[in-house]
């Protein structure tokens, strides 16, 4: 309520600082009717004394301490006194007629009033009243908040293990907090969305429920999954939970022997590397679309194939499977000549050579065809001009 017009006129006021907010709430409990001249000057006179009174509100965590104040900045030798919510008086001066150790005198001036209450619980919280027993008596009000943190959380899956690109689900639970917790998820690095609902159980005490949804690829085995509590009464509050994802194998085959090319002769050693979750059960070889060479060796992961040669060339498979799927590899053989490679003389195209050769050698020819008609024309005029000179 925020005024009080007692039988004898007397108004008693809390600790607005509105007088408007005041006479208008006056006007409502008393039905609308005018309010005197009289009750006016006691609601100002009142609000101006209140401010002289103060108090703060108090938060703290169940079993913890609470510390209320009250003070006075000017004290005309009025005597100061706390009350619980009840109304019943815990501190008149520094006497504390209530029964109860909790509540102990941490300092008491003309002033001021500090009292202190430990092992706090549920039953404690609500509003407690400074008073000062001036004429009208002032009030302010400390509330107290009571906050309760929640149990650990606990992480429950729809299932243990999931398979890759499949969907999986993941519930988080906070129990008996006060306020509501809420709840935020985080897969390694990475934040997630969830979908979150409280549920109050009693005394304000909450039960909040929080439900991801993710799909799943073979990067995330092994990945935590956290589910993070945010509360005022509680630090680092988490649960953790490591996704394990079923995925197919992956496969690569690896030349054991030989290094380099492969030519006629020489033979060939296969290594086949499949890793899955869960390990690959099942490796086979294959030639695509052929049959493989009969002497070709295939020891589980391992195909050797012996003295090498051109018929054998093609492409060669390895399948890895497992509860998942499979997957597979493939190598290209192609077996070269024995000669080929770093190392060896070119190869010589004798035709060519030829060619080159007969052409040359026309090319000689004509020319001595062309300097002996030269040389014989040119002996003749020669011999012409001798004969004239003699």
């Amino acid at each position: 309520m925020y005024c009080n017009v007692s039988v004898d006129n007397r108004i008693a006021c809390g600790s607005s600082s509105s007088t408007h907010r005041q006479l208008k709430a006056c006007r409502a409990e008393k039905g609308g009717s005018t309010i005197s001249q009289s009750e006016q000057w006691s609601i100002q006179q009142c609000l101006f004394d209140s401010q002289n009174l103060a108090t703060d509100n108090v938060s703290v965590i169940e079993g913890e301490t609470a510390t209320i104040s009250c003070r006075v900045k000017n004290n005309d030798d009025s005597v100061i006194q706390l009350l619980n919510p009840n109304r019943q008086t815990i501190y008149f001066r520094d006497v504390r007629p209530l029964k109860d150790s909790r509540f102990q005198l941490v300092n008491f001036t003309d002033n001021e009033l500090w009292v202190s209450l430990s092992n706090v619980s549920l039953s404690d919280e609500g509003r407690y009243v400074c008073q000062l027993y001036t004429d009208p008596p002032q009030e302010a009000y400390a509330d107290i908040t009571v906050l309760v943190p929640p149990g650990s959380p606990v992480i429950e899956s729809r299932e243990d293990v999931v398979s890759e690109g499949n969907e999986t689900e993941l519930t988080c639970i906070a129990m008996g907090s006060k306020p509501a917790a809420s709840i935020r998820w985080m897969k390694g690095e990475e934040e997630l969305t969830g979908e979150t609902t409280a549920e109050e159980m009693y005394d304000r005490m909450f039960t909040v429920t929080s439900r991801v949804r993710f799909s799943v690829t073979k990067e995330d085995d092994g990945v935590p999954v956290d589910c993070i509590i945010d509360h005022p009464a509680a630090k680092d509050l988490l649960a953790q939970r490591h996704l394990e994802v079923l995925y197919k194998p992956e496969v690569k085959i690896v030349v054991t022997y030989p290094e380099g090319l492969t030519r006629e002769g020489d033979n060939l050693d296969l290594t086949c590397i499949a890793e899955g979750k869960p390990r690959p059960h099942q490796i086979k070889w294959l030639r695509v679309d052929e049959d493989v060479p009969l002497h070709t060796v295939v020891t589980g992961s391992e195909l050797y194939i012996e003295n090498l040669n051109k018929s054998y060339n093609g492409t060669y498979r390895c399948v890895a499977s497992n509860a998942v799927g499979e997957a597979y590899d493939d190598y290209v053989l192609y077996v070269y000549d024995p000669r080929a490679g770093e190392g060896t003389p070119p190869k010589i195209d004798h035709a060519v050579i030829g060619g080159v050769v007969a052409v040359v050698m026309f090319a000689i020819l004509c020319a001595l065809i062309v300097l002996g008609r030269y040389f014989a024309r040119h002996k003749g005029k020669t011999t012409r001009n001798t004969v004239i000179l003699a």
